[in-house]
């Protein structure tokens, strides 16, 4: 099952979709409710009835329902305002070359236990416009990743349960202002300022039933589920990045539990999955520069299009635009006297 938040004469709306147009869930059933948190918070009751309901469109006896053509309409985060987000680290080849670029030796704790962020959860959108101030254009990233959502109350969940309190998985952007995030690092904190004004999820949330052809052992020696989807990331139509949802080393469930462990999780809590093997412009660049000195950095601009496809996520594209102002924080900063 897909499903997605639009905007609807000025409100947020969940919608089915299904062979490429919107039905409003509570247009389908009178249980069914309006908002994606409600959706989460009644997860299991409310599962059945769209299944029930997503089949009979599917059937073709759903009649006197209006449906909006996906393409035509204002597509929101399928989690309008997750109550947590956090983000993984779940990609060796990532975390292994982001090391080698800066010439010190992969770290032995990444294969011990998988760790994670906060980050900003009120700066969750879908697709569309990222506005960036312009201290956020000092080496603009995107960060090429999924997310799940999780979808029921736990705590102190094992890895080996940690698979059914996933709602579904979706497209993650983990925007990234790398010299705030490099600075504030420096101080042993972070990355906080680097990545709090905006990450992009979207445009739907695909349940898990969906996937499950597309489903992969996890490496030796994990636990939970992994999936063969291929990503992919264009900025201005030139692809740039490429990887798989399969080279997880650290599995969603893995991550879930040390997520909730001595603390509740809560439906609505999103969780990323971290950057993949080559899936920001940190990793392509320190590569490029380390096989050419003269090797050109590039970054994110006012006016750039980024566009991540992940197959049966979708595809979720948004704008950098740059905010009308010139205030800058870096330009504050204490220097030594």
């Amino acid at each position: 099952m897909k499903l997605v938040t639009y905007l609807k004469e000025g409100h947020e709306q969940l919608a089915l979709l299904v062979d490429g147009h919107l039905y409003d869930t509570d247009m389908l059933h009178p249980d069914l409710p309006v908002s994606m948190a409600m959706f989460l918070n009644y997860w299991d009751d409310m599962i059945p009835m769209a299944r029930a309901v997503e089949q009979r469109i599917k059937d073709g006896l759903v009649r006197n329902v209006m449906a909006v053509p996906f393409q035509a309409a204002d597509i929101l985060a399928p989690i309008p305002h997750p109550t947590s987000c956090r983000d993984g680290y779940a990609f060796r080849q990532h975390v292994a070359a982001a090391r080698r670029n800066r010439k010190v030796d992969m770290i032995p704790e990444f294969d011990q236990y998988p760790i994670f962020y906060f980050t900003n959860h009120n700066s969750i959108q879908g697709p569309g416009n990222i506005y960036c101030m312009p201290d956020h254009f000092e080496k603009l990233d995107f960060e090429l990743e999924v997310a799940v959502v999780v979808n029921r109350s736990g705590r102190n969940i094992r890895a080996e349960d940690a698979d059914d309190y996933i709602g579904g998985l979706m497209i993650m952007n983990d925007m990234s202002a790398r010299r705030l995030q490099m600075e504030e690092m420096l101080l042993n904190l972070g990355p906080a300022k680097g990545k709090d004004f905006a990450t992009a999820i979207g445009p739907m949330l695909v349940t898990l039933d969906e996937l499950e052809h597309l489903e992969i052992p996890c490496k030796p020696g994990h636990t939970g589920k992994n999936w063969n989807l291929r990503m992919s990331c264009k900025v201005n139509g030139i692809q740039v990045s490429e990887g798989n949802v399969g080279d997880m080393d650290w599995t969603f469930a893995e991550i879930i539990e040390r997520c909730s462990y001595g603390v509740n999780l809560y439906a609505g809590d999103v969780i990323g999955s971290g950057t993949v093997g080559t899936g920001c412009f940190l990793e392509l660049n320190g590569t490029g520069k380390l096989n050419d000195p003269n090797y050109q950095e590039q970054w994110l601009k006012d006016g750039d299009v980024v566009e991540m496809e992940v197959d049966g996520l979708g595809l979720l594209q948004n704008t950098i635009v740059k905010e009308d102002s010139d205030f800058s924080i870096l330009s504050r900063k204490k220097m030594p006297s």
